[in-house]
């Protein structure tokens, strides 16, 4: 259902070893039946996977997520136009919003997929700019991600990406802070993320949603941030932004993708409803 792009970004995000440690082969990932559990490393870039195909060389290991310098597809708006420190607010956010999203698996008792998201986010914010994220280093993640694979309970992982948060709050603070800015910046980042969620012939992009409902709880928690500034500039505009931002998380039922997701024409009116609570603010 998901397809080979789906396993290969998967795959890219918490790596080969960690996943063939937590005995995770590509068919746990949405492989076709024909898969027999865990692949090498060579094996896992084909199509099909049969072992009579063994002659024929691995193709060429695919790219990135095309984001450019963002780091993954669809998150070219979230950073349009922006340097130096409003960057680096908006990289943080973004990261944050991985861990969030992670923190809601571990909770539903996903550990390991917790695990695949955070190593995803490294993967895909850190990773592609980490001289933007000042004060973060790449170990701060995979302590966070490894500990999914050592069968922890669903608190000690949750209480491990809360830390991570915490530090990624406190980095985000010394760098300036957060305003109404930010969160428009992560309205449109889950703008772009969920308009990959619905892919050709029907099928649904459940990594994408996944990201995307990291972005929004990640604009979500700005909000919240910037909530005493916002109120002082105008509380009713401000209580009102908050309850069309409470609309919009709902619209994502929970950290796995449904059978059926909110259509993007709904999505995106909801996040229109918020940035224009936020207008003039």
């Amino acid at each position: 259902m998901r397809g080979l792009d789906h396993r290969l970004k998967l795959w890219r995000g918490v790596g080969a070893a960690a996943l063939l440690g937590a005995g995770l082969g590509l068919a746990a990932c949405g492989g076709e039946g024909g898969e027999q559990g865990p692949k090498s490393s060579a094996q896992a870039g084909g199509e099909g996977g049969e072992s009579g195909e063994s002659a024929a060389p691995p193709p060429a290991p695919a790219p990135a997520a095309s984001g450019g310098e963002t780091g993954e597809a669809g998150a070219a708006d979230a950073y349009a136009g922006l340097s130096g420190g409003a960057r680096s607010a908006v990289r943080f956010q973004h990261l944050k919003g991985f861990l969030l999203v992670a923190q809601a698996a571990a909770k539903a008792g996903m550990v390991e997929e917790a695990g695949v998201l955070v190593g995803q986010g490294a993967l895909e914010v850190f990773d592609a700019a980490p001289a933007e994220m000042p004060g973060l280093t790449r170990p701060d993640l995979d302590a966070v991600e490894q500990l999914a694979f050592q069968t922890p309970t669903n608190q000690k992982m949750s209480d491990a990406i809360a830390k991570a948060s915490v530090k990624i709050d406190d980095l985000q603070r010394k760098g300036g802070g957060v305003d109404s800015e930010l969160v428009r910046r992560m309205l449109a980042l889950t703008r772009g993320l969920y308009g990959q969620v619905h892919a050709e012939g029907g099928e649904i992009d459940s990594v994408e949603y996944q990201h995307a409902f990291g972005a929004a709880l990640g604009a979500q928690d700005a909000l919240s941030k910037a909530g005493i500034a916002l109120k002082a500039k105008d509380a009713a505009r401000f209580a009102t932004a908050q309850a069309e931002m409470a609309k919009l998380t709902a619209l994502f039922p929970g950290p796995s993708a449904p059978e059926t997701p909110a259509s993007k024409r709904d999505l995106f009116a909801q996040i229109a409803r918020v940035e224009l609570a936020l207008s003039g603010m």
